[in-house]
C-alpha cells in the first residue's frame, strides 16, 4: 500500500507542478486553447496519442474485444496506428494547420463557420460538440472503478472526485500547454506500463507460446464452432472486427479534441516528425492493449455476471504491488490526458463559438479566458456527476448514450472536415445534411435499436456506418445544392498557394 500511495503522490505532484509552470502560456485565448500555435512534434504527437487512448480502451474495449475476437483484436490496435494515427497525420496534419491558421479558427465549429462563412453552421457544430462530448467525458471514469477498488478498496465516488479535481487544477492553470506537457509524461508512463504488464501477464501462463497454445484450445460454441478461433488470424467474427477497426481508427479524423491538435503544431517539419512519433506510440499502446485483452479467456471470468469491464482487472489481480501501482498510474494517465483534452475542447467551443458574438456580443480576451476556465470546472463537474449517477443507479440509457457519442461526433464531422480541406465544391447545405444524418442515426440507434438491421444494432457498427455514409452524402449533396461564392472559396484556398 505504501508503494502505491507514494507513486500516486509523486504522479499527482508532477501533474500539478506542470500546470503551475505553464501558467505563463495561458494568459490569452490563443495560448490557453492552442498553446500559441508553437507546440513541437513530441508534445503534439503524445498529446494526440494520449487523447486517443483512454481508460475506456485499456479497461473496457481491450477486455470486451479481446474476449470477442481473441488475439485478432490486435488488428484494432494496428488499425488505430495505421489509419487513426499515420494516415490521419499524413492526410489532415499539414492542411489542417495551414487552413485553420489562415482562417484564424481555434476550434472545429469555428472552422466550419469561417470555411463556409456561416455563423449558423458554427452554432450547430458547437451544440453537437457540447451534447456529445459530455457523456463521452463521463465514460472516462468507468475504467478506474474496478482497478481502484481492487488496489485501494476505495469508493468509486472518491476516485472520480480526486481525478476530476486534479485534472481541473492543471488544465485551469496552464491550458493547452499544460495538457500537452502532462500528456508527454503520461504517454511515457503508458508505454512503459503496457510493455511491463504484457510481459508479466504472459509470464504467469508460461510465456507467449504457452499462453497462445492454451488460447488455441479455448472453445465457445456460442461464438464460433471453428477450433482455435480465438487464436486465429482474423478471429471468430471478421465482419464485426472490421467495424470496430473502422470506428476506432477512422473516427479520430472527425473528433474535435483530436483534430485540434493539428491546429497547435508549430511548423511542417514538426508535422513530419510528429507523424512518425504518433504512429509508433499508437502501435505500442493500442496494439499492446488489445493484444493483452486477447488472452482474457485464459482467466476464469463469468462475463455474463460481472461484465466485460471486469476482464482486464481480473488479469491484473496477481501482479506484484509495484506492477499493480504502475497499472493504476497507467490507467490514471490514460484517463486524465483524455479528460483534460475533452474538457478543454468543450469549454473553448462553448465560450468562443456559442457565447461569444451570439449571447455576449463583445467579450474582452481576458474575460474569454476566464469564462473558459469556469466552463472547465463546469464540464468536469457535470461529467463526474453523470459518472457517479450512472454507477450508483446503473441506468443503462446513460451508458448507451456514452457509446453513441464517438459515432455521432465522428459521423457528423469527419466527411465535411476532410472534404472542406481538399475540395472547393463542398456546400454549406451538404454539411448541414451530414450533421443531421449522423446525429439522427446515432440517437435513433439508442432509442429504437430493434428497428435497425441486426448488423447496425451495435453502436460501434452504426457509428462506422455513419462515417462511411458521410463520405458519400457530402459530395452527392454538394453536387445538387447552391455553391459558395467563388471569391470566398478562392480566398479560403489561397493559403495552400502561400505554403
Amino acid at each position: 500500500m505504501a508503494i502505491k500511495v507514494i507513486m500516486l503522490v509523486v504522479f499527482f505532484s508532477v501533474m500539478i507542478g506542470v500546470g503551475l509552470y505553464c501558467r505563463k502560456n495561458a494568459t490569452d485565448v490563443n495560448g490557453f486553447v492552442l498553446g500559441g500555435r508553437c507546440v513541437g512534434p513530441w508534445l503534439t504527437a503524445f498529446a494526440y496519442g494520449t487523447s486517443y487512448f483512454s481508460a475506456v480502451i485499456f479497461v473496457g474495449y481491450a477486455g470486451q474485444f479481446g474476449w470477442k475476437f481473441g488475439v485478432a483484436s490486435t488488428w484494432v490496435g494496428i488499425g488505430n496506428a495505421i489509419i487513426g494515427s499515420l494516415l490521419a497525420w499524413v492526410i489532415l496534419g499539414r492542411r489542417t494547420r495551414v487552413m485553420t491558421q489562415h482562417l484564424e479558427s481555434k476550434t472545429m465549429p469555428d472552422f466550419f463557420g469561417q470555411r463556409f462563412d456561416s455563423n449558423m453552421l458554427k452554432i450547430v457544430a458547437s451544440i453537437i460538440v457540447f451534447v456529445f462530448l459530455i457523456p463521452y467525458t463521463a465514460s472516462l471514469y468507468n475504467g478506474l472503478s474496478r482497478l481502484f477498488g481492487m488496489a485501494f478498496d476505495l469508493d468509486y465516488s472518491v476516485c472520480i472526485i480526486v481525478m476530476a479535481v486534479l485534472t481541473g487544477i492543471y488544465v485551469i492553470a496552464g491550458g493547452y500547454m499544460a495538457t500537452a506537457m502532462n500528456d508527454f509524461i503520461q504517454g511515457i508512463i503508458m508505454i512503459i506500463g503496457i510493455i511491463a504488464v504484457i510481459a508479466a501477464v504472459l509470464n504467469t501462463h508460461g510465456g507467449f507460446m504457452d499462453a497462445y497454445t492454451a488460447l488455441a484450445q479455448v472453445e465457445d460454441a456460442t461464438v464460433s464452432s471453428a477450433p482455435g478461433a480465438f487464436s486465429s488470424f482474423l478471429g471468430p467474427d471478421p465482419v464485426s472486427l472490421f467495424g470496430v477497426v473502422i470506428l476506432t481508427s477512422l473516427g479520430t479524423w472527425g473528433l474535435p479534441q483530436m483534430v485540434q491538435k493539428f491546429y497547435a503544431i508549430k511548423d511542417e517539419k514538426a508535422i513530419a516528425r510528429g507523424t512518425i512519433i504518433s504512429t509508433i506510440f499508437a502501435l505500442i499502446v493500442a496494439g499492446g492493449c488489445y493484444f493483452l485483452g486477447g488472452f482474457g479467456r485464459l482467466y476464469d471470468i463469468d462475463v455474463a455476471t460481472v461484465g466485460f469491464d471486469a476482464i482486464i482487472p481480473a488479469m491484473l489481480e496477481d501482479l506484484s504491488p509495484f506492477l499493480l501501482s504502475v497499472v493504476i498510474i497507467l490507467v490514471l494517465s490514460a484517463s486524465m490526458s483524455t479528460l483534460s483534452s475533452l474538457v478543454l475542447t468543450s469549454s473553448s467551443t462553448l465560450t468562443l463559438d456559442l457565447i461569444k458574438g451570439n449571447i455576449v456580443k463583445k467579450m474582452e480576451e481576458k474575460k474569454q479566458v476566464l469564462i473558459m476556465r469556469i466552463f472547465v470546472v463546469v464540464f468536469i463537474a457535470i461529467s463526474a456527476i453523470i459518472a457517479m449517477y450512472q454507477y450508483n443507479s446503473n441506468v443503462s440509457f446513460i451508458a448507451q448514450f456514452m457509446g453513441i457519442s464517438w459515432g455521432a461526433l465522428a459521423g457528423a464531422f469527419l466527411a465535411p472536415f476532410i472534404y472542406s480541406l481538399y475540395w472547393k465544391g463542398v456546400t454549406k447545405l451538404s454539411v448541414v445534411v451530414n450533421f443531421v444524418f449522423a446525429c439522427g442515426v446515432m440517437i435513433a440507434n439508442m432509442l429504437v435499436k430493434p428497428s435497425f438491421p441486426e448488423i447496425l444494432q451495435s453502436p460501434i457498427n452504426c457509428g462506422a456506418f455513419t462515417m462511411l455514409a458521410g463520405l458519400i452524402i457530402v459530395p452527392v449533396v454538394s453536387l445538387i445544392t447552391p455553391k459558395l461564392k467563388k471569391e470566398k472559396v478562392e480566398e479560403v484556398f489561397e493559403c495552400y498557394k502561400e505554403n
